[in-house]
This record gives structure tokens, C-alpha cells and sequence, in this order.
């Protein structure tokens, strides 16, 4: 039970620790723009952005929600001038999601932040530690990528028929609500606070989820 720990146990252990330093960095940036957009609004904007175009069951199964839950944050994003909407390509009923100028200038801003202050870091680190570490974090993030997609595959997506629930997806007309979908999960109201998702807990940076990568 008290037996020595694997080289791979005693290294996430050490990253955890040391990992505060950059999620202050990735926090702090975010601050700046926490009055414009919420955490979770945040993480939405990252995805949109990494898969333009993404219709609103992907942007729910990437984001952990339920698509009602999701649905409701993107209609606060569409609101506030961060997303566009629009009917698919080869499916009118699907809705495909954009980003506007307003949105990206928004990320730009925080990588400004991010960067300056991850530059000032590395500045008072040797070149073999900065070199060292590019190097590592290459490899961490190939690796991270792949069992993330490995994962997506085997939970699929939800299930819902129409894309875009609710009287305000295309046409007007809502779907019938399942009580069984609903529980287990809870929204936010007009006032803008973070949704609660449905699936395990995760810790995200402040910056964004990991399916985002970077801001």
C-alpha cells in the first residue's frame, strides 16, 4: 500500500504542482474580459473557434452540456455580439455557429495578455530550460489531443433530433421537453451565471477548455 509510486504518478504529481504559476497567467489574462463574457461563454467562443462552423449538438458534447443548456448559452453569446448563427449547408434545421470580428478581437486581446506575461517567465529562465520545456509541451499536447479524440469517438454525441431547441431555433416552433433529459442538470437564468453540465468534473484553465488549446 506504501510501496514506492511509478516515475509517471510522481511526475503528474510534481506538474500539478508547479502548474499553478501558468493557470495564474491563463487567470489573470482572463480577468480583463470577465465583465464582456463569462467562463463558460468564454470556453464556447475557443471551440467556435477551433471548428467554425460547429452546429450546436458538437459545440454541447465538447463543452459537457445538455443541448438546452447549451443552446441557451449561445443565445447570451448571439445577444452580446460574440456569435453568429446561420442555417447548415445541406441541413436547414441544423445550425452552423461563426464567430464575429468582435468575438476574435476578444481572444486576441487575452493571447496579447498570455503572451507578454509568458514572456516575462521565460526571459528569466536558461535557454536549455525554455528549450526543454517546448519541447515537453509539444509532446504533452500531441499526446492530450489524441486521447481526447480517442475518447469523443467512444461517447458519441447527443441524441436530440433538431439542432437548435427551443422557440428561437428556425421556425419557431419548440420541441417537446423530455423530463428525463432535464435532470441532473441546472441553467443558468437571465442573469448571465455559468451553467452547471451534465458528465464528469473538470478543472479547466481559466483561459478555456482543454479542446480549445489555445485562446
Amino acid at each position: 500500500m506504501n510501496g514506492p509510486t511509478d516515475p509517471e504518478t510522481s511526475m503528474a504529481a510534481a506538474l500539478d504542482a508547479v502548474a499553478a504559476s501558468l493557470l495564474g497567467i491563463w487567470e489573470s489574462a482572463r480577468e480583463g474580459t470577465a465583465s464582456r463574457v463569462s467562463g463558460a461563454q468564454l470556453r464556447a467562443v475557443m471551440v467556435v473557434e477551433q471548428a467554425d462552423g460547429i452546429n450546436l449538438r458538437r459545440l454541447a458534447t465538447q463543452l459537457d452540456m445538455l443541448l438546452s443548456s447549451a443552446s441557451r448559452l449561445c443565445d447570451r453569446l448571439v445577444a452580446a455580439g460574440m456569435l453568429e448563427r446561420e442555417p447548415g449547408r445541406f441541413d436547414r434545421r441544423e445550425i452552423s455557429l461563426h464567430l464575429t470580428p468582435e468575438a476574435r478581437r476578444l481572444l486576441a486581446e487575452i493571447r496579447a495578455e498570455r503572451q507578454e506575461q509568458l514572456g516575462a517567465v521565460l526571459a528569466g529562465m536558461s535557454p536549455e530550460g525554455r528549450d526543454a520545456l517546448l519541447r515537453g509541451m509539444r509532446e504533452f499536447d500531441e499526446v492530450g489531443r489524441r486521447q481526447q479524440a480517442d475518447a469523443t469517438s467512444v461517447l458519441g454525441e447527443p441524441t436530440e433530433q433538431e439542432d437548435w431547441p427551443g422557440p428561437d431555433r428556425p421556425g419557431g416552433r419548440s420541441l417537446p421537453t423530455d423530463p428525463a433529459r432535464q435532470t441532473g442538470g441546472a441553467w443558468a437564468g437571465s442573469s448571465g451565471a455559468q451553467e452547471r453540465s451534465v458528465g464528469p468534473t473538470r478543472d479547466w484553465p481559466a483561459g478555456g477548455p482543454p479542446v480549445a488549446r489555445s485562446a
